[in-house]
């Protein structure tokens, strides 16, 4: 669930673009955060199958939000600068569920591991997001 320190950011998104992925949040925290999405046509690409954006953009986003709730007591920010997606299965429908944890945090950068997996517990897709820590205003 999130936390009171994001009473003013929609982790679901406002934009077009976050609706389109329908993230739902379940746990939101600096070393922990768990969501989970439902896939379909409007995900995928021209053979059928989710396409391999939507799985890095899920990645990058539940691993930025972690990444986010470890700075921003410093006043900081979590900007990803590298985001590597390794696509295991394809997949076609249905929910997804995605649990990233960090590898490493350091006052500058930070590691992210995010798994999505489907309901019969499978990784569909991993991946690893390096994100620099900078100042809020900069």
């Amino acid at each position: 669930m999130p936390t009171e320190s994001q009473a003013d950011v929609n982790l679901e998104g406002e934009s077009a673009f976050m609706r389109i992925l329908g993230l739902r949040f379940e746990e939101v925290g600096p070393e922990r955060v768990t969501a989970s999405f439902e896939t379909g046509p409007d995900h995928h690409q021209p053979w059928g199958l989710v396409h391999g954006g939507v799985f890095t953009a899920v990645i990058e986003t539940v691993a930025t939000t972690g990444a986010y709730q470890a700075v921003e007591d410093r006043g900081q920010l979590a900007v990803g600068v590298n985001n590597v997606t390794d696509f295991m299965r394809p997949h076609q429908q249905g929910r997804l569920d995605v649990v990233a944890e960090p590898l490493q945090q350091t006052k500058t950068q930070q590691l992210w591991q995010a798994v999505i997996t489907r309901e019969d517990g499978k990784t569909v897709a991993r991946g690893q997001v390096r994100l620099q820590n900078i100042a809020a205003d900069a």
